[in-house]
């Protein structure tokens, strides 16, 4: 079988990063050969799998710029996708079976013209994505929307990560009159099985008490992830807690960050001085940069609760991984982690609000049981209904269908 060519606008570490790399250890463990290519690598700030030689990968473009004057982010990433199509289709001497690509469908009709088979994983419409502007923003969109309803039009095959993405993505590209198959995240529970852990005091700012109860936010810092809600969340936790019971109370806040990415730079400095305006959450809140794989896996052991803050998620793959290291799920009532979290099972699902978020944190103070017995449900659930095998099949029969259809 030809090589699968992932085609990926920036390998670094993410929701959407984590998912490829699965995807291609799912159809590397079905005896594809799998090759990334991609605008931007750095190997000190990306998933384990992308720089230890588990799959090859070729950087192309990355003197692209990223913006231009701090602005136009978003032609500068078609530019940057464009070229490394480029590359791809007439450069990388490479005949694939078929290209896998996501986030940017601008590369499809380059690829196109070699007669390559592409596959896209919409994770949602970028679009939909860029934060609204006034007449000139709208303008500089306008072509740009158009440009991604079109090229998506032209995959031979579309994913999506969840029913709620489904539904957005037929409301947005309407002229498509698409209805693109659900394959929704999986984890690769192997590293999960494999890997020892470390003790959570290790990466916990001040010293946690005998039976503490540990709150841990994993997100990228971007407004858009509403990780100061978490922060208000245990304002408002605190005013209903004795003060033995709020000793025992720590949040952990531990984001992907790159200080190439200025909002990062910006959010991050922004939750610190929230932290910092607070008399309440001093020595009650960690903050952590881009913890390692090995790290976030600790992280996750060793807490008692998930918060997940971001509102309309589109799929959102920590609360998987919190559930299947037995961790229970804060989670805002929309979006992606209403198909993954079961409300009063495996967590609760709230609005976004400081005062619901609290008081779903207050059940697990109160009733110190209430962590373990939905953390159980929840690994039961992941391994029930988002297994790892079950996504490499359904994937590889995507796959396969190309091969097959070349060969008749």
């Amino acid at each position: 079988m030809k090589p699968v060519i992932f085609l990926h606008p920036d390998l670094g570490i993410g929701g959407a990063e984590r998912l490829v790399v699965d995807a291609a250890l799912a159809l590397k463990r079905k005896g594809c050969a799998v090759h990334f290519i991609t605008s931007h690598h750095d190997p000190t700030h990306c998933f384990a799998e992308t720089k230890d030689g588990t799959f090859p990968v070729t950087v192309v473009g990355d003197w692209l710029p990223r913006s231009i004057f701090g602005r136009f982010y978003a032609l500068c990433a078609y530019i940057r996708m464009i070229y490394a199509a480029f590359y791809l289709a007439f450069f990388s001497g490479l005949d694939p079976s078929v290209v896998i690509c996501d986030q940017i469908s601008v590369c499809i009709p380059i690829l196109k013209i070699c007669s390559m088979k592409v596959i896209f994983y919409c994770h949602f419409p970028d679009q939909l994505l860029s934060k609204p502007g006034g007449l000139l923003k709208s303008l500089y969109r306008a072509p740009l929307n158009w440009i991604e309803e079109t090229t998506t039009g032209q995959a031979d095959r579309i994913l999506v990560n969840s029913r709620f993405t489904s539904e957005v993505f037929k409301e947005t590209f309407q002229r498509l009159n698409m209805h693109p198959k659900v394959l929704h995240p999986s984890l690769n529970t192997d590293f999960f099985d494999k890997h020892s852990v470390e003790p959570l005091q290790k990466y916990v700012s001040t010293k946690l008490k005998e039976g503490s109860i540990v709150f841990l936010s994993i997100n990228r810092y971007e407004r858009k992830k509403n990780l100061s809600l978490a922060l208000d969340a245990m304002e408002s936790l605190h005013s209903s807690l004795s003060e033995d019971e709020w000793a025992k109370v720590h949040l952990i806040i531990a984001g992907g960050y790159d200080h190439i990415v200025p909002e990062n730079v910006e959010y991050f400095v922004e939750l610190e001085d929230q932290y910092k305006k607070s008399s309440n959450l001093k020595d009650h809140v960690t903050f952590l940069k881009s913890p390692s794989d090995s790290a976030k896996l600790s992280l996750l052991r060793g807490s008692s609760c998930l918060i997940y803050t971001p509102e309309n998620e589109h799929f959102g793959i920590v609360p998987l991984e919190a559930m299947y290291c037995s961790i229970p799920v804060i989670a805002a009532n929309s979006g992606g982690p209403t198909e993954t979290v079961v409300n009063e099972k495996t967590g609760f699902l709230c609005s976004p609000n400081s005062r619901d978020f609290a008081s779903a944190m207050e059940k697990f103070i109160k009733n110190i049981n209430l962590s373990q017995e939905m953390g159980k449900a929840g690994q039961e659930r992941v391994r029930k209904s988002f297994s790892f095998s079950a996504f490499s099949d359904n994937l590889y029969s995507v796959v396969i269908e190309f091969e097959d259809s070349k060969q008749k």
